[in-house]
């Protein structure tokens, strides 16, 4: 049986792929690791895996080639949901960028996620961004997972369409409900870090000649959220 190698980033986001999945989209494939992955291991899925720039598309097209997956696994050229088509896909994944860029990922191209019933998304900053969406678009946060790889800190979240509306209050939308449920070592680590930084960027704006007080409350607020979680 032909294996790879993942990082545990990408182990955790496969995790949540459904067991019923029939053809999911990787966008921002990274060499089509994940998708090979899966494909190795679940014959009967589909896969396309989106890149936007030329050097990723062909490098992903020579990994499904080495790998003999060319009728599993469809590389497309495009800038993010361009490369699929309406009720195509069941599943989106989206991993290794920035929260931020993720949901503008998404809100551009709202029509392209008709018939998507989860989405698994791997911010790696920003996670916050993710929830909003979630609550704009239909969609519930049905899980979180924060892990550290290697050193770094990743959040992994899932996303599953909803006809029912999901309450999350601010605090939640800022450090994850289930992550503060579980509050493993990783989460720890990372709001930790989060705290000290808060601080010092506080004591920087007052120091400027007209300081900031909107930016000063909510970063006072933040601190405040961390600090209830961390005692």
């Amino acid at each position: 049986m032909r294996a790879m190698e993942l990082s545990n980033r990408l182990k955790q986001v496969i995790e949540f792929l459904p067991e019923d999945v029939k053809k999911f989209a990787d966008i921002g494939s990274d060499h089509a690791y994940l998708p090979c992955a899966v494909c190795l291991t679940r014959p009967y899925v589909q896969a396309i895996a989106g890149e936007v720039n030329r050097g990723p598309y062909e490098s992903a097209q020579s990994q499904v080639k080495k790998m003999n997956l060319q009728e599993q696994i469809e590389v497309r050229l495009g800038n993010g949901l361009e490369v699929i088509e309406p009720n195509e896909v069941d599943t989106i994944i989206i991993a290794g960028m920035g929260g931020s860029l993720i949901r503008s990922i998404l809100e551009s191209h709202p029509e392209k996620l008709e018939g998507v019933t989860r989405l698994i998304l791997q911010p790696n900053i920003d996670a916050s961004s993710i929830r909003e969406f979630s609550l704009n678009y239909g969609y519930q946060l049905i899980a979180e997972r924060i892990i550290n790889d290697e050193g770094y800190i990743y959040e992994v979240l899932v996303l599953e369409k909803s006809d029912q509306a999901q309450q999350l209050s601010d605090k939640e939308i800022y450090l994850g409900p289930f992550l503060m449920k579980e509050k493993n070592a990783a989460f720890i680590e990372k709001w930790q870090h989060v705290f000290e930084k808060k601080q010092k960027i506080i004591e920087q704006i007052k120091q400027a000649k007209n300081p900031d007080q909107n930016k000063i409350n909510l970063f006072e607020q933040q601190k405040s959220w961390i600090k209830e979680e961390l005692q």
